[in-house]
């Protein structure tokens, strides 16, 4: 039967699918003596050789610390951190490298806009729309900026499908709209929101628009320009890149306005006791001594990408969803949360014969790697009046045999609970 059900799916070839795979060491392993299934790449996708070669290859032969050194490892270090500037600046669709902001991910890009347009725009009365779809880290930035300075936080309501409603979003724009917050793709159920409408509209009422594109870079092609949105933030773990770096874009309009949030070396322009002035954005953002080598593995990771193609990444990650979808919907007792017809790579699903802890341990014990838990969106969790959810989600490098493997895994659990 699922070999009939693969056949109406647009999987990626399998000689190139198996070549994608050989590329992943980790990938070629068993667990608990079972073939290692991972479906965790929401949480953090698998690096490639190119990117585990890539960072080593620059820890090994040319890593210094870079800017102002003078020698020749100092100078080679900076035109590679540099140079993925203008390739991140490249995947989104900027005009400039200067509105790429390096950071250690998406959060910090969220905080950082909270923290330095937010307290410096935001006032008294001003109100904060945030989708009921966020993770944590755009929901609590804004809490605290509207704790600190009287503004209201307004949440975007979405319907059981998990789609934001849009036309409650029409009705709550208005002149008191300061920002509107939203992810690109819902990390906990998958939903893609329409990021352009909700844009042109927030331009409509003179607001700005932050994007949490952490879940869409990795699975779909981004055009910030055609978006229109002001800040998109991402974090290369999630797009076969190492952990502890992503990007920020930011419009240089408002970059230039924006106050330094952390002191420190390289975002200043002249320092004295008499006072400090600031560096030009980029750098004005980026204090410190940032994690160098996650930065240039960043850059391979969407060397990586490219060359594959993201239009073909994200056709095989469909059909993978949808044979899942397909799939777990014969599963009696299991509820898929999260059915919009727009989705991304993610299949979170709730069973009535187990909690979803229950679930994730025994899916290991096959070689099953899932995620159960909130998601660090309990807002969503508490719409559809559930603690959690288990969520299976999908990467370039997964097959029709790891879904027929999770399937068959989630059946053999459940069946333990029945």
């Amino acid at each position: 039967m699922m070999m009939d059900e693969k056949s109406t799916y647009d999987f990626m070839a399998q000689e190139e699918l198996q070549s994608i795979r050989n590329q992943f060491p980790i990938l070629q392993q068993e667990v608990n003596e079972k073939p290692l299934c991972y479906l965790d790449s929401a949480a953090s996708a698998q690096k490639p050789l190119t990117v585990l070669n890539c960072t080593h290859d620059f820890e090994s032969h040319d890593y210094s610390n870079i800017h102002r050194g003078m020698h020749t490892l100092s100078m080679r270090a900076t035109a590679k951190y540099e140079e993925v500037r203008g390739k991140v600046a490249g995947f989104l669709g900027a005009t400039s490298e200067s509105e790429i902001v390096f950071t250690s991910g998406t959060t910090a890009a969220i905080n950082l806009i909270a923290q330095t347009w937010g307290r410096t725009q935001v006032r008294a009365g001003d109100e904060i729309l945030v989708s009921e779809l966020e993770h944590h880290s755009n929901i609590v930035p804004w809490q605290l900026l509207a704790e600190e300075v009287g503004a209201r936080v307004i949440m975007i309501p979405m319907d059981d499908d998990g789609v934001l409603d849009l036309e409650a979003y029409t009705g709550l724009l208005g002149p008191k709209t300061k920002l509107v917050a939203v992810n690109h793709v819902a990390n906990a159920i998958g939903t893609i929101n329409p990021v352009k409408e909700m844009a042109s509209q927030a331009h409509e009422h003179g607001s700005v628009i932050v994007v949490d594109g952490a879940q869409s870079a990795p699975h779909m092609k981004i055009d910030v320009v055609d978006l229109d949105c002001d800040f998109f933030a991402f974090s290369a773990h999630k797009m076969y890149g190492p952990t502890g770096t992503g990007a920020l874009f930011g419009k240089a309009a408002l970059l230039k306005d924006m106050p330094p949030w952390q002191g420190g070396g390289d975002m200043i322009d002249e320092v004295s006791f008499a006072g400090t002035t600031y560096n030009d954005p980029p750098m004005r953002f980026e204090a410190g001594t940032p994690n160098i080598t996650a930065v240039i593995g960043m850059g391979a990771a969407v060397d990586w990408m490219q060359g594959i193609g993201i239009k073909k990444i994200a056709t095989h990650e469909n059909a993978l969803l949808g044979y899942a979808t397909k799939l777990i919907s014969e599963i009696p007792g299991v509820r898929v949360i999260g059915t919009a017809k727009n989705k991304a790579g993610v299949l979170s699903f709730w069973s009535d014969d187990a909690h979803p802890q229950d679930i994730g341990t025994i899916l290991d014990q096959y070689g099953v790697a899932v995620r159960a838990g909130h998601h660090c969106a309990q807002p969503v969790m508490k719409h559809f009046a559930i603690p959690a959810t288990a969520r299976a989600s999908f990467a370039v490098y997964n097959t029709p045999a790891d879904v027929e493997q999770f399937i068959i895994a989630l059946k053999k659990s459940l069946e333990l609970f029945a």
